[in-house]
C-alpha cells in the first residue's frame, strides 16, 4: 500500500497523503532501524521485512521527502534489510536460499520460497543500481542463479511457489503467484539497468 502511494505522490504530485505515508513508513521501523518491531516479531517473515524494505526503497528512489533529522532514512533502511536478509543466507539446505520465515517457532520455517528470495533479489538489484556498489549485484545474482538451480525459476521463467528443506528441496510446490513475477521481472529490470553501461563503456 505504501509503495502504491508513494507512486500515486510521484506521478502526480499530489502531496496530500505524503506527511501520512511518511509517518506509516516509520512508525514500523523498530527499534534497530531494520523493520523488525516488537509488534510484529513473532510472526513476521522474510517476505514481510522484504516488502517494508523495498518501500523504503522506492521512497527513496523517487526521492521522497525524507524522514526528519534523527530518525532512520529512505536508503539506510532497505540497506539493513538487505544485510539482514544477507545474514540469513542459508546454505545448510538446498544449497543455499532464504527460509519463509525468520523465526523456528513459525510455520513455514522450513520452506524456502520465491517471494522471501525475490524480495532480496529484487532490494539487491535496485540497490546496485541506485548506489553503483557492485556487491549488491553480485547478491543479486546469486540469488537469481539458486532459484535456477533447484528448479523455481524454469527456462521458460515460470517461477514457482517454494520447496521444503526437509526434502533439500527435491520437490517443487509448482504454483505461480503474479507477486512472484512481477518482483523478479522488476529486479531483472534494474539489474539491466546496472550492467548495461558496464558493457557499453
Amino acid at each position: 500500500m505504501f509503495m502504491t502511494m508513494i507512486d500515486y505522490w510521484h506521478y502526480t504530485g499530489d502531496t496530500t497523503y505524503n506527511d501520512v505515508v511518511e509517518q506509516g513508513l516509520l512508525f514500523q521501523t523498530g527499534p534497530d532501524n531494520d523493520y523488525m518491531p516488537a509488534n510484529q516479531t513473532k510472526d513476521e517473515g522474510n517476505d514481510d521485512q522484504g516488502f517494508w524494505g523495498m518501500a523504503a526503497m522506492l521512497a527513496a528512489e523517487t526521492n521522497f521527502q525524507n524522514p526528519p533529522a534523527g530518525s532512520p532514512q529512505w536508503l539506510a533502511l532497505a540497506q539493513a534489510v538487505f544485510n539482514e536478509m544477507a545474514s540469513r543466507w542459508d546454505e545448510t539446505t538446498c544449497g543455499g536460499g532464504l527460509r519463509w520465515q525468520i523465526f523456528q517457532f513459525n510455520n513455514g520455517f522450513t520452506y524456502k520460497n520465491s517471494i522471501a528470495n525475490g524480495c532480496f533479489f529484487n532490494l539487491g538489484a535496485r540497490l546496485a543500481r541506485y548506489t553503483g556498489n557492485d556487491t549488491y549485484a553480485q547478491w543479486a545474482q546469486r540469488i537469481w542463479d539458486w532459484e535456477t538451480s533447484v528448479g523455481l525459476i524454469d527456462s521458460s521463467y515460470n517461477i514457482y511457489d517454494g520447496s521444503s528443506d526437509v526434502q533439500n528441496c527435491t520437490v517443487i510446490d509448482r504454483l505461480q503467484w503474479t507477486y512472484n513475477a512481477g518482483i523478479y521481472l522488476h529486479g531483472a529490470a534494474n539489474m539491466y539497468n546496472y550492467v548495461r553501461p558496464l558493457f557499453l563503456s
